[in-house]
């Protein structure tokens, strides 16, 4: 019988020695092989959708643009959804730090994957591969990023906020360097520099493992040797499953993104369900767990209409926005750079301010209404502009409206990751930290799905309705805030 999580893990390490702006040494560790590793992934990501939808000639596969949008949606979901298998991984077998670096390493190869396989088949391999990569790599880097902090710290969300600015330092630089090599070289160069940043991620990594603190290794809630052959079969019969589905024509190119919504859906729901119902989850815990649910729910509204920036907003840059500077048109991927450089200002600011305000801060649920909310102001910000032609919306409109964007994000994003390891169960650390993924990962499914009507319908029918239902959401989770503060049992 394994031991509980209670009696087997570390508590978190007392900072000694350097530090990284205030916070322990190994931050700055982590720091930067997210930043890597959102270089690579940022950077494929924003060229991947104009290789899917140019033509041939234009060195892209030709796929309709509402089925593009569809498959990067379902692309985009699966990252999120695998982040389930990495925590159970990492929770029952390894550790958060070990599947960690593996994971990194699969990212790296679907990178390469996508750089010296032509067509279809290297899309389809080097997207499974990373996908499944990055929801190892996410759940368990923010895992770890917890591990550096006692529960009660005050820095906790001054820590996650400049560790968001790392991710966003790798977000701003891979869309610029991969755009402008794909317009220079090809699509195919693009997806090897991609490759490249990964490789550097994990040599970086590589050399600072030693500086994680021991409980990132531990494994939480260790699978009984036992249970093995059980699991194995249940992992093989999964992988058969897929198989099956897709020899048999019920998953198909064009349903891919309804697939993933479904798929996403029973997950949460079983990992609701077995952290509900698990002996190792006390009565405070699981009261916890419970006030997640409203926190989820939001989550996936607010992803549904901020991943659009990665379908939507590309079409419309493609086709709307005026790109031209004294006679040069940048690349389409240059405005996947714009989000970040609002985030590397702000982050710090937001991360100055939660640490100066202390107790005194905003409750979690609070600051998820009021992101719900912004994010719908956001859309409302395109109307002024919808329907217009080439050309017509100028540069400084679109980064007004992504700065709100970034305003939105800053008061979700990072406080998500770190209210998934204040409220997590101690048995299921990791696996609560994928709960807040599979919102992102039904989310981001979601924002690929309204793609395709976005394709079909008046653009300010299209902006002016998602901005009443994202504005109204918000405005109920402020009125709900109290109740789920009682709920998290203490927590804030």
């Amino acid at each position: 019988m394994a031991e509980s999580a209670s009696s087997t893990t570390p508590s978190a390490p007392v900072q000694t020695g350097r530090t990284f702006f205030g916070h322990p040494w190994a931050l700055a560790n982590l720091f930067g092989v997210e930043m890597w590793e959102r270089f690579s992934f940022y950077g494929m990501q924003g060229i991947l959708l104009l290789y899917l939808y140019y033509s041939v000639d234009q060195g892209g596969l030709g796929i309709d643009k509402a089925v593009a949008s569809g498959i990067i949606g379902a692309y985009g979901g699966t990252v999120y959804l695998s982040t389930v298998l990495g925590a159970w991984l990492a929770d029952r077998l390894f550790g958060s730090e070990r599947v960690l670096f593996w994971s990194a390493v699969v990212i790296m190869a679907g990178h390469i994957a996508l750089g010296v396989i032509p067509g279809f088949a290297g899309v389809g391999i080097g997207l499974v591969l990373v996908a499944i990569g990055s929801g190892g790599l996410k759940a368990n880097v923010s895992s770890v990023v917890g591990t550096l902090y006692a529960p009660d710290d005050v820095r906790r969300d001054a820590g996650f906020s400049l560790f968001y600015l790392g991710v966003n330092l790798g977000a701003f630089f891979g869309p610029l360097l991969t755009g402008l090599t794909q317009n220079v070289a090809g699509f195919h160069w693009g997806f090897g520099l991609a490759a490249l940043g990964m490789a550097l991620g994990l040599v970086q990594y590589t050399f600072g493992r030693r500086s994680i603190p021991a409980v990132a290794r531990v494994a939480p809630n260790p699978l009984a040797r036992q249970h093995y052959p059980r699991a194995i079969a249940i992992g093989a019969a999964g992988v058969v499953v897929i198989v099956a589905l897709v020899l048999t024509g019920v998953i198909q190119v064009d349903t891919l993104s309804q697939t993933v919504i479904v798929a996403t859906v029973i997950a949460a729901v079983g990992l609701f369900g077995l952290l509900l119902s698990s002996k190792r989850v006390d009565a405070t815990e699981r009261s916890r767990v419970l006030a997640f649910i409203p926190l989820f729910l939001t989550s996936v509204a607010f992803w549904s209409l901020y991943q659009q920036q990665f379908t939507v907003v590309t079409f419309y840059a493609d086709s709307q926005l005026n790109r031209n500077i004294l006679g040069w048109e940048f690349p389409v991927t240059w405005v996947q750079s714009i989000n970040p450089i609002f985030i590397i200002t702000l982050s710090g600011a937001f991360a100055a301010l939660w640490g100066r305000l202390g107790s005194r801060q905003p409750s979690t649920p609070v600051k998820f209404g009021l992101a719900t909310v912004i994010m719908g102001v956001a859309f409302w910000l395109f109307l002024p502009f919808a329907g217009g032609g080439p050309s017509s919306t100028p540069v400084v409109a679109l980064i007004g409206i992504l700065f709100v964007f970034t305003v939105a994000e800053l008061l979700l994003s990072p406080i998500g990751l770190s209210a998934s390891t204040k409220l997590a169960p101690k048995a299921y650390r990791t696996q609560m930290v994928a709960l807040f993924f599979l919102s992102s990962a039904l989310g981001t499914t979601i924002a690929g799905t309204l793609g395709e009507y976005y394709t079909q319908v008046p653009e300010s029918l299209y902006f002016g309705i998602l901005g009443v239902v994202a504005v109204i959401l918000g405005i109920l989770v402020l009125i709900s805030a109290p109740l789920i503060l009682k709920l998290m049992r203490g927590i804030r």
